[in-house]
């Protein structure tokens, strides 16, 4: 696979405004010319994966293809060991077709309450980003990052999107809604991920 350069493009397949900006902040500095799946009129592709894996392959497949160019897929969620993993790659689907995460965030509480898990101890979970960087001819290759931390109830901070107001990274007190954008970015899942991917994948 060719290493990627400045002035290439890459299609960054997620219609997230919140993923876009995190992706927009991590290309800055190589130069790339990032084009959204959905301002390419790219549908997004149902996700029947079992893994992150899986849904970050079937959509950086379905937007490589669909675009003819070189595609970026993340498929991310919060995995909370009290919960048996969940919501694991169903995150987004938890706050259903509106988004409201607001509610997703309400939902993990009340299943923490239903397992009897309410001391700090008792709430590790782990955000997960998998990346996948797909050519149009199929070839692709994965990258997987996770960040440790603990559930907080009630919400704190206004920043981020999704689960960041409930989750507490490992070592830290502020949850990542809580955050600059430059500290979550220099932790976050999916910034590690994107680190593996640089390493391997950008030209030097």
């Amino acid at each position: 696979m060719r290493a990627l350069a400045p002035g290439d493009r890459l299609v960054v397949a997620t219609h997230n405004a919140g993923k876009l900006a995190e992706f927009a902040r991590l290309f800055e500095p190589y130069g790339l010319r990032t084009a959204a799946a959905g301002d390419l009129g790219l549908a997004e592709p149902e996700e029947t994966g079992a893994t992150f894996e899986d849904n970050a392959i079937l959509k950086a497949l379905a937007a490589a293809r669909g675009s003819g160019s070189v595609a970026l897929a993340d498929d991310s969620g919060l995995a909370i060991d009290a919960l048996d993993g969940a919501p694991g790659i169903y995150s987004a689907r938890w706050a259903g077709e509106a988004r409201d995460f607001d509610a997703a965030m309400r939902k993990v509480h009340d299943r923490l309450q239903g397992v009897g898990a309410l001391l700090a101890e008792q709430r590790g979970a782990a955000f997960v980003a998998v990346i996948c960087l797909a050519h149009p001819d199929g070839d692709h290759t994965c990258y997987r990052g996770e960040v440790r931390g603990t559930i907080v109830w009630p919400p704190r901070g206004a920043g981020g999107f999704g689960y960041d107001p409930i989750f507490v990274p490992e070592g830290g007190t502020a949850t990542f809604a809580e955050m600059t954008a430059a500290e979550k970015q220099a932790l976050s899942h999916r910034a590690r991920a994107f680190a593996a991917l640089a390493a391997a994948e950008f030209a030097t």
